[in-house]
């Protein structure tokens, strides 16, 4: 893998790479580094603990992504669960020991569960079109949200999406990159860049020796491996093979849940398969050869370490950006992805039916016994196509 990144040329690396890292970066922690942040804070993590927990979690991911993109040449992104995070938060009379031990047992399910050989099976049961109908339901929410920022920041939304269309009619490789120019250049003139909340803090890596606890591990520990396997792990490899790649889940499954294990002292309390944000490095905008889109996964895996470097400060720096700004950047980002899915979900006929009820289910936002819509939108979907595969033969 050394050899094949000291040997890749810097000039093959476009500004639609560029640009697709930054916008996955972007939303991978805009939208969630304050939901870690307060998961942390429930089980009465010190700030130098959290401080612990941006900067593993950014090492985690960061070489994760490089090391899989590299030796598969395949757009592969990790992330931490940001359902999970969110299921934790609020949690009481949790010690930040036992939910550490619940963390490691989380990532030796996921370790099972990949090892064994059943992940694998799971995934291949998902039509590429239910795939491609999930993901544009979760991708229709991102979207929308554009427009309903606009509510609050009219014209810095209306420059950011203007930029967006008028820049793609010539240049299309640029146009997430100079939309993201325009937005930050209206927000600094416009004095909506919070430079107060910007706080210097260095990155800190500290142990919590963990401690078991069977009421903590059931209550903490099997929701995050569910809430991983069923909201991450599988849409994320769905994903994958939307966009025609191939590359087996079990190495990956391994490499995540392995690190989640070995690293969750440190604060790495689920990482797994990158979905929403995954799917910004494998459209046709960041390059027309599918075979080299994986260097935008180089990039954002280097931007996950330079995170990693800034430690205590990721969320006072995302906290001085506009909310805006991050909806705006993550709805726009996904139009193409989510034009893209939206066609290929109705490609097969046999299959509209399941994949129109997958899009719906996906899209309501739905929530059942902590299980997201996603999950249940593939297992609708998946199970109307089976029962039609099933009656049709009769």
């Amino acid at each position: 893998m050394h050899q094949a990144f000291v040997f890749m040329k810097l000039s093959e690396f476009t500004a639609s790479h560029f640009a697709a890292a930054v916008a996955a970066l972007l939303v991978s922690y805009g939208s969630s580094a304050v939901i870690v942040y307060q998961a942390a804070q429930s089980f009465g993590a010190t700030s130098e603990q959290m401080n612990s927990w941006f900067t593993s979690l950014g090492l985690c991911c960061g070489i994760l992504t490089l090391w899989f993109s590299i030796k598969s040449k395949v757009p592969v992104m990790f992330a931490w669960c940001t359902p999970g995070a969110a299921l934790m938060i609020g949690m009481s009379g949790i010690s930040l020991p036992q939910a550490v031990a619940a963390f490691m047992c989380a990532g030796g399910l996921m370790l099972l569960v990949s090892a064994s050989g059943w992940f694998d099976r799971l995934v291949r049961l998902i039509p590429a079109t239910l795939a491609s109908a999930m993901l544009a339901g979760i991708l229709i929410n991102f979207g929308s949200r554009v427009f309903v920022s606009m509510q609050t920041q009219t014209l810095l939304v209306v420059l950011m999406l203007a930029t967006y269309l008028l820049v793609r009619i010539r240049l299309p490789r640029y146009s997430i990159l100079l939309m993201l120019a325009v937005g930050f250049l209206y927000t600094a003139a416009a004095g909506l860049l919070q430079t107060d909340k910007l706080a210097a803090a260095a990155p800190a890596l500290q142990w919590v020796n963990p401690e078991f606890h069977l009421g903590t591990i059931i209550s903490v520990g099997v929701p995050l491996f569910v809430a991983t396997l069923v909201g991450q792990n599988v849409p994320g490899m769905a994903v994958m093979r939307a966009y025609g790649y191939d590359t087996p889940g079990k190495p990956l499954i391994n490499g995540s849940a392995g690190a989640t294990f070995l690293f969750a002292p440190l604060g790495v309390f689920m990482v797994n398969l990158a979905a929403i944000s995954a799917a910004i490095c494998m459209g046709r905008d960041v390059d027309k050869d599918p075979a080299k889109r994986y260097y935008a996964n180089i990039l954002m895996g280097v931007f996950y370490l330079l995170m990693a470097a800034c430690g205590g400060m990721v969320v006072s720096l995302f906290a001085a950006l506009p909310n805006e700004l991050l909806t705006a950047l993550a709805g726009i980002a996904i139009f193409g992805t989510l034009q893209a899915n939206l066609v290929a979900a109705w490609t097969d006929e046999p299959t509209r039916e399941a994949s129109l009820l997958t899009l719906l289910v996906s899209a309501s936002g739905m929530s059942l016994w902590g299980i997201g819509s996603a999950f249940w939108g593939l297992l609708i979907g998946v199970a109307v196509y089976h029962l039609n595969v099933k009656t049709s033969r009769k």
